[in-house]
C-alpha cells in the first residue's frame, strides 16, 4: 500500500469496496481471530498511476488527487498484476467502470441477503458492537427517516439500503428487548454514537462516506453478506431512532 494514502481514504475505499476483488471476488481480507487481527491481503492499486512511469499516470493531478480513494482501487495481487500489465485493456474508464459496478453488486448481495436475517447473526453483530463501554454524550430526538436521508446528504443508494434494512428493524427490537441484559439497548447505542462522532468529527466522514463506514463497523467487516445485513438492520434500526446521524 502506498505510504502517501491516508487513513482516511484507505478506511473510504475499504467501507465503499467491500472485501472482495472487483475484478474476480475473490476475498481479500482474512476476519481476526480473538487472538489475532485481521489480516488484509489484497492490494491498493491506483486507477492513474501514482508515478510517471506507472501505467494510465496524469501528470495533470495533483498528489492529494493521486493519492485520494476516487482514484484507488482495491485488488487481488493477481488482477493488480493484470490491470498494470494490460493497460490499453483496463483504461481509466474500465477500471472506474468496474469499481463502480463492484460497489453496485456488494449493495445488491447485502439488500438480498436482509431478509435472510435471524436472531443468529444479529446475536454476532450485537456482541461485536457492546464490546467497548463507550459515554453517551449526545441526545438525539425523532425524525422521519426520508426527512434524515436527505439532512444528511445520502445518495438513492445508501436510501435504498436504508429502506430495505427497515423490513428488520422490527427484529432488532425484538433481539434488544428479549436481551437478559436491560442496559444492552443502551450500551448499543452508546457504541454507536461514539463511533459516529470519531468518523465524523475526526475522520470528517460525510454523506454516503460517512453511511458505508459506519456500515463497516456495524458489520464487523466481515466478509459474509448475511453478517453485512445484519449489520445493516442494526445500523438503520438507530438511524430510525435517531441514535446516529444529523437530525
Amino acid at each position: 500500500m502506498g505510504g502517501n494514502i491516508s487513513n482516511r481514504d484507505l478506511k473510504i475505499l475499504l467501507a465503499n469496496s467491500g472485501r472482495h476483488c472487483p475484478r474476480c471476488k475473490e476475498e481479500l481480507v482474512v476476519n481476526g481471530t480473538p487472538h489475532d487481527r485481521e489480516s488484509l491481503i489484497g492490494e491498493i492499486a491506483h486507477i492513474k498511476g501514482d508515478k510517471p512511469s506507472a501505467p494510465r499516470y496524469d501528470s495533470k493531478m495533483s498528489e492529494r488527487e493521486r493519492n485520494s480513494h476516487k482514484n484507488l482501487i482495491f485488488v487481488c495481487r493477481r488482477c493488480h498484476k493484470i490491470i498494470d500489465d494490460q493497460p490499453n485493456t483496463y483504461t481509466v474508464e474500465r477500471l472506474q467502470e468496474i469499481k463502480a459496478k463492484h460497489e453496485s453488486w456488494i449493495n445488491e448481495r447485502t439488500r438480498k441477503e436482509v431478509m435472510n436475517v435471524t436472531f443468529i447473526e444479529l446475536r454476532v453483530i450485537m456482541y461485536h458492537l457492546i464490546s467497548g463501554q463507550p459515554t453517551l454524550s449526545e441526545s438525539y430526538a425523532l425524525i422521519p427517516p426520508r426527512d434524515k436521508i436527505k439532512k444528511n446528504e445520502l445518495s438513492a443508494k445508501s436510501e435504498r439500503l436504508i429502506m430495505m434494512g427497515m423490513t428488520q428493524v422490527k427484529q432488532v427490537s425484538d433481539f434488544i428487548n428479549r436481551f437478559p441484559d436491560i442496559e444492552f439497548g443502551n450500551r448499543l447505542k452508546q457504541g454507536f454514537v461514539t463511533e459516529y462522532g470519531k468518523q465524523k468529527n475526526i475522520e470528517h466522514l460525510s454523506g454516503d462516506d460517512l453511511f458505508n463506514s459506519l456500515l463497516d463497523f456495524a458489520s464487523g467487516g466481515s466478509n459474509d453478506f448475511k453478517q453485512k445485513a445484519a449489520g445493516l438492520a442494526v445500523l438503520v434500526y438507530l438511524f430510525e431512532k435517531c441514535e446516529v446521524f444529523e437530525k
